[in-house]
């Protein structure tokens, strides 16, 4: 992961180990970036206070939550106007389906990671949810065989 540059190397370790364990103590979290916990602890309230970790979050097991199915869906609007997407947008923060919803530059407007039980529930989220909107002109659906690298957890 690359950090702004106006970051020093110890904060960029520090960023890094919080990324990979956010409920790290301190006092090891101080020892692997070779500062002294009070030093260590300044140091991320400093990056807390600035917005640079807006905050801490569970990474869930989606296969024991019942979450079988991810597919990343490209979504086309047949209208380029900001009520279109507006609506599009509202849409998608109210289907518990959709985990992100990235608007996009390209052939397309944008870009949803879809996480269902099974193929059964994403065909019931892509007629039921996606097919109902009218600003929407194309679906393109990419199902996920596997992840060899997720950044997510």
């Amino acid at each position: 992961m690359q950090y702004n540059s106006a970051m020093d190397k110890i904060s960029e370790r520090i960023l890094q180990e919080l990324t990979r364990d956010g409920r790290i103590s301190n006092l090891e979290l101080a020892e692997r970036v070779g500062l002294s916990a009070s030093a260590c602890l300044r140091r991320v309230q400093d990056l807390e206070r600035r917005g640079v970790i807006a905050g801490y979050r569970a990474v869930l097991d989606r296969g024991a939550l019942g979450i079988g199915f991810l597919a990343y869906v490209t979504v086309g609007l047949n209208s380029h106007t900001k009520a279109s997407q507006v609506a599009f947008e509202q849409a998608m923060g109210r289907a518990p389906e959709v985990v992100e919803c990235h608007n996009i530059t390209g052939a397309v407007e944008y870009i949803l990671r879809v996480e269902v039980a099974d193929l059964v529930a994403y065909k019931r989220f892509h007629t039921d949810v996606l097919g109902t909107l009218p600003q929407v002109n194309a679906i393109t659906s990419y199902v996920v065989m596997g992840s060899p690298k997720d950044g997510r957890g």
